[in-house]
């Protein structure tokens, strides 16, 4: 083995160093404008907790939490459940189940969620002759249950295709090797391949979930009166523009601490994969 000769072996060279770029010092400060202006919000925030609007309208909020949770909760349950069929339609080699799916997912995915909501709550009462004849008018009279049933159609399609794109990414040998085995393929379905999809698909439903959440907010358009429908009303009567600044500090607390539980779970739910 041959020595390598210190005179003629040549160091490696040094890290090029560091610039402070114009990007670089503009990022720097933006992030401390940002810091001094959450300073500024949560001061507010914490002086004005003791003010008449908040002793007057706080309990409103939290009543108009409540009607949120409960919006997006039923739609995303129903959504669910709607999601589980169209996700198999989109995927089958039928065009007489594949096609209407399609369109389905399209026309949801591709139009504005406010839009739909109008469609549903205004467009009842154009039907509304036939609605009674058929027993449903009932239903869509209501507007919680209008935007539930606008808010659940949209999720759907958009579950349904983060369901189909989980499904397909589960390797063909897991039908395979379940087949080898000799289960049906309902059995292999359910029990082989969509628990592996339902992990890979954990984070886009996470964020379908935060979206829906922020998507609520459209709910107080048609007379709902949720943490957007109080923040409306206490705006009109007081003209206090703190009453937007707590309802955006409220939706960031429903948020983030939705984040923090649905890491928690993937974490919880993908802790043997990491091993």
């Amino acid at each position: 083995m041959i020595a390598a000769n210190p005179a003629t072996s040549k160091a490696p060279p040094p890290p090029p160093a560091r610039k402070w770029t114009n990007t670089r010092i503009l990022g720097h400060v933006l992030m401390a404008l940002w810091i001094v202006a959450g300073a500024y919000l949560l001061f507010y925030l914490v002086s004005n907790i003791q003010s008449p609007f908040v002793q007057k309208y706080g309990m409103k909020y939290v009543e108009g939490f409540g009607v949120t949770v409960q919006i997006v909760s039923l739609s995303l349950l129903i959504g669910a459940a709607l999601s589980v069929p169209i996700a198999f339609a989109r995927s089958s080699k039928w065009k007489v189940f594949a096609a209407p799916a399609y369109g389905y997912v399209y026309f949801f995915r591709g139009t504005p969620l406010l839009a739909q909501t109008f469609l549903i709550y205004y467009g009842a009462g154009t039907f509304r002759p036939f609605l009674s004849d058929v027993g449903l008018w009932w239903f869509f009279r209501d507007a919680f249950n209008c935007a539930v049933f606008a808010f659940a159609l949209n999720t759907s399609a958009y579950q349904a295709e983060i369901l189909r794109g989980a499904v397909q990414n589960i390797a063909k040998g897991q039908w395979e090797g379940a087949e080898a085995l000799g289960l049906r393929r309902p059995v292999t379905f359910f029990k082989v391949i969509l628990p592996q999809a339902l992990m890979v698909a954990l984070r886009p439903y996470g964020n379908e979930i935060i979206l829906m959440i922020k998507g609520s907010a459209i709910a107080s358009i048609v007379t709902i009166y949720d943490v957007m429908g109080e923040t409306r009303r206490a705006y009109s009567r007081t003209y206090d523009f703190q009453a937007y600044i707590w309802a955006a500090v409220l939706y960031l607390m429903i948020v983030e601490t939705l984040r923090r539980i649905w890491d928690k779970l993937e974490a919880r739910l993908t802790r043997h994969l990491k091993r």
